[in-house]
C-alpha cells in the first residue's frame, strides 16, 4: 500500500500526525508513506524511519513565483504534480481542511482520498469527516479518526521526531561548553513560539518580562541553569530576556538547527514555554514540560499525550478559551487569560513539580 499524508501546516501539526504515521506502519508494516509538508516542518520528519519520501510544498514560493512569472509558476507546480503522480499513490489522507489538495489530488489520479468535509470543502474526498473545527479532544485524536476508512483500529502512539547522531552529537558539544553537565538542574525557556499566527502571535506569548524573572526565581531558589531557546526570528524577545536578567543564562537562541533544539530540549531537566510548535518538539523529546496556554484551548493544542511530565499553566476567567474554529482571538479583556498569569504561580507549579519527580524518583 502506498500512502500520501498531506498536511501544510505547521512544526506542531505535523507533530501531531506522527501518531497516525505510526499507526499505519504497524498496521501494515511493508507500506510505503510519502508526505507533503512545507519547509519549516520538513525536519520534523526528514530523519524518520516510518516515512519513506518528503515532497515540500512551499506556498510562499509558489505566490512570488506568480507575481514574477506566472508561466515559470504554473510549470513548476505541474512538475510538482508529476513527480507526485509517478509514485502511483493508491490513497491519500488530506488533513489540509481545504478543497485545493484534494482537488490536486485527484487530477492526478489518486482515487482514495480521505480527509476533512471542513466548510464543504471537500468535495473530491471519497471517505470523509464532517467538522466544524477542532473543538473537543486533541487534533492528534481527530487525525486517528480518519483511520476508520483504512480499518485500522487506533492505538496511541506519543508524539515522535527522531534526531540524527550528529545533532545529539551537537548538543552534547553545546552543553560542555556551556558548562551544564548531568548533575545541573538544566531549565529551558522559551520565551516566544508560535509563529502561524503571524502577526498575531502575541496573543499567546507570556511576557518577556515575566519570562526573565521567573529565570531569575529559578536560578536563586533552585539553583537552576537557564538557557533561552528562539530561532533567528525570535532573537529579539530572547534578547530581552537575556538582558532583563539579573542573573546570567546560557544563550541556545538563533544558534541551533530545528533537530539540533531538539536535541538541545531532550537534555534540559524542564521546558518552560509558551504553547505553540516548540511546546510540541519538547514533548516529542520526552522532556518534563510547564507550558502557558492564553486564548487556545489545551484540550485540543495541549501536551499529548497529556499526563504526569506536563502541566498546562492557564487562567480560569469565562471568556478562554476564545481561539475556536481556527478564528483568532477578538480580545476586548486586555488578554487577561495569560497577563493574569503571574510569575509567582508559574515558579510554584515548577517547583512542586520538580518535587513530585524527586520523590518519585523519576
Amino acid at each position: 500500500m502506498r500512502v500520501l499524508i498531506i498536511n501544510p501546516f505547521g512544526i506542531g501539526d505535523v507533530l501531531f500526525s506522527t501518531p497516525l504515521i505510526n499507526n499505519i506502519k504497524t498496521a501494515y508494516p511493508q507500506s510505503y508513506i510519502g508526505y507533503i509538508c512545507n519547509i519549516r516542518a520538513k525536519d520534523v520528519l526528514s530523519s524518520s524511519p516510518q516515512i519513506d519520501e518528503i515532497f515540500v510544498f512551499e506556498k510562499d514560493e509558489y505566490r512570488t513565483l506568480w507575481t514574477q512569472a506566472k508561466f515559470k509558476c504554473i510549470k513548476k507546480f505541474i512538475s510538482f504534480l508529476k513527480d507526485i503522480r509517478r509514485k502511483k499513490f493508491d490513497l491519500a489522507i488530506d488533513l489540509s481542511l481545504g478543497r485545493q489538495y484534494n482537488l490536486f489530488l485527484w487530477l492526478i489520479g489518486i482515487r482514495k482520498i480521505i480527509g476533512y468535509n471542513y466548510r464543504n470543502r471537500g468535495f473530491f474526498l471519497t471517505d470523509k469527516i464532517d467538522i466544524d473545527g477542532y473543538e473537543d479532544k486533541p487534533v492528534a485524536d481527530y487525525y486517528l479518526d480518519l483511520l476508520k476508512f483504512l480499518n485500522i483500529e487506533p492505538r496511541r502512539f506519543e508524539l515522535t521526531m527522531n534526531i540524527p547522531a550528529s545533532d545529539i552529537n551537537w548538543a552534547n558539544a553545546f552543553f560542555e561548553r556551556n558548562g551544564l553537565n548531568n548533575q545541573d538542574l538544566v531549565i529551558g525557556i522559551i520565551p516566544a513560539g508560535g509563529a502561524s499566527w503571524g502577526k498575531s502571535f502575541s496573543y499567546r506569548h507570556w511576557s518577556w518580562k515575566n519570562y526573565a524573572s521567573l529565570a531569575d526565581k529559578l536560578i536563586t531558589e533552585l539553583k537552576a541553569k537557564i538557557v533561552i531557546f528562539g530561532d533567528i526570528s525570535e532573537q529579539n524577545i530572547c534578547l530581552l530576556v537575556q538582558r532583563a536578567m539579573k542573573n546570567e543564562a546560557v544563550s541556545a537562541f538563533a544558534k541551533t538547527s530545528l533537530k539540533q533544539f531538539a536535541a538541545c530540549l531532550g537534555k534540559c531537566n524542564l521546558v518552560v514555554c509558551n504553547d505553540g510548535g516548540p511546546l510540541h518538539v519538547a514533548v516529542s523529546q520526552n522532556v518534563m514540560t510547564v507550558s502557558i496556554f492564553g486564548p487556545v484551548n489545551e484540550k485540543v493544542y495541549g501536551p499529548y499525550p497529556s499526563g504526569f511530565k506536563h502541566i498546562v499553566v492557564t487562567k480560569d476567567i469565562d471568556c478562554r478559551p476564545c481561539y475556536n474554529k481556527f478564528k483568532l482571538p477578538n480580545c476586548f479583556r486586555q488578554r487577561q487569560c495569560i497577563t493574569g498569569i503571574s510569575t509567582e504561580e508559574v515558579f510554584n507549579i515548577i517547583k512542586e513539580k520538580l518535587t513530585r519527580k524527586e520523590r518519585a524518583g523519576v
